[in-house]
């Protein structure tokens, strides 16, 4: 459900030799950039990057971040990197940044999978030489802390589901939304990071049973700051990923004023899982469409990058 597919008849030299004239003319040829790199899919764009360095001896990234600028820039650069890179560069811009970006870490490490966290602690290792986990535990702090570094191990059940303990695990969240002590805020973290997504959505319901209540509800009511926020996107991912991107995605357009990075992570990361489910939730619940919206608040070639990754047509405007 990507809006980014393999490329038929892809033939990475032609690719490398395209961008190096585009790159190395008097004026870059940013419209060659954006047809190549965006209509390629990750792997693909590695082999570009490989004939690149062969043909020129030099390094696609590396020409791509002197050649251009600003968020034009970040957008081209991010498709060049494998998924997990691109989530380890964006987890330690955000921990190592000038302010530590909570909403970047809630994004990354509320809704990927066992595999997909793993793959990341090795590229961040690999890329910065530092533990993810250990930077986790340096540079954020309290329940969100917790919370994360529990997300970070990546050892969530997978595929299992007891009927039986879900009206169990149901009460001890319905009690930690009551007394809100440290014991029952770990008790809550615990649940929400270790169980598998189907024992969660039972659990969910038990919740919902006991109290009344659902429990996006309660946590909004109990607890606040970024420890609420990371549990409310935990308990969306497990519903509803796309649904999930789509709302964050609202948010940044909308409440900040276009929060770039926001829209640019999402974008990427997403163009080849589910990128499509989040256009279509989007429309369904703002009424107007994600490429419209990008359309209204970007410009020149960033927008022209953006929109070729939504890959939106004229009926969605």
């Amino acid at each position: 459900q990507g809006t980014i597919l393999p490329a038929p008849n892809f033939n990475p030299i032609m690719d490398a030799q395209l961008l190096g004239g585009a790159l190395q003319g008097i004026s870059c040829e940013k419209d060659v950039l954006i047809d190549i790199l965006t209509q390629r899919c990750n792997s693909q764009r590695l082999m570009i990057a490989e004939a690149y360095r062969d043909m020129y001896g030099r390094d696609l990234i590396t020409d791509l971040k002197e050649n251009l600028s600003h968020h034009f820039k970040e957008v081209m650069v991010g498709l060049m990197y494998p998924p997990a890179s691109y989530d380890a560069h964006e987890l330690w811009h955000a921990l190592k940044g000038v302010d530590i970006e909570e909403k970047c870490l809630i994004d990354i490490l509320a809704s990927r999978s066992n595999m997909e966290i793993f793959q990341m602690k090795e590229a961040y290792l690999m890329q910065y030489n530092t533990d993810l986990q250990q930077d986790i535990d340096s540079e954020t702090s309290g329940h969100f802390r917790d919370t994360l570094m529990n997300l970070a191990q990546g050892t969530r059940m997978e595929g299992y589901a007891d009927p039986s303990t879900a009206a169990q695990d149901a009460m001890i969240l319905w009690e930690a939304c009551q007394q809100k002590t440290g014991e029952h805020k770990n008790m809550l973290q615990m649940i929400l990071c270790n169980r598998s997504p189907q024992q969660l959505w039972m659990v969910f319901q038990e919740f919902q049973n006991i109290s009344g209540q659902d429990i996006v509800d309660a946590i909004n009511e109990c607890y606040d700051g970024y420890f609420q926020e990371l549990l409310v996107a935990i308990v969306l991912c497990i519903r509803d990923k796309p649904s999930y991107f789509a709302y964050r995605l609202y948010n940044a357009i909308h409440d900040f004023g276009f929060h770039n990075k926001t829209v640019i992570r999402i974008l990427i990361a997403r163009s080849e899982i589910d990128l499509m489910n989040i256009r279509q939730r989007y429309k369904e619940r703002y009424g107007k469409s994600l490429f419209h919206d990008i359309k209204h608040f970007a410009s020149g070639h960033y927008e022209s990058a953006l929109l070729a990754i939504c890959a939106g047509d004229t009926e969605d405007y």
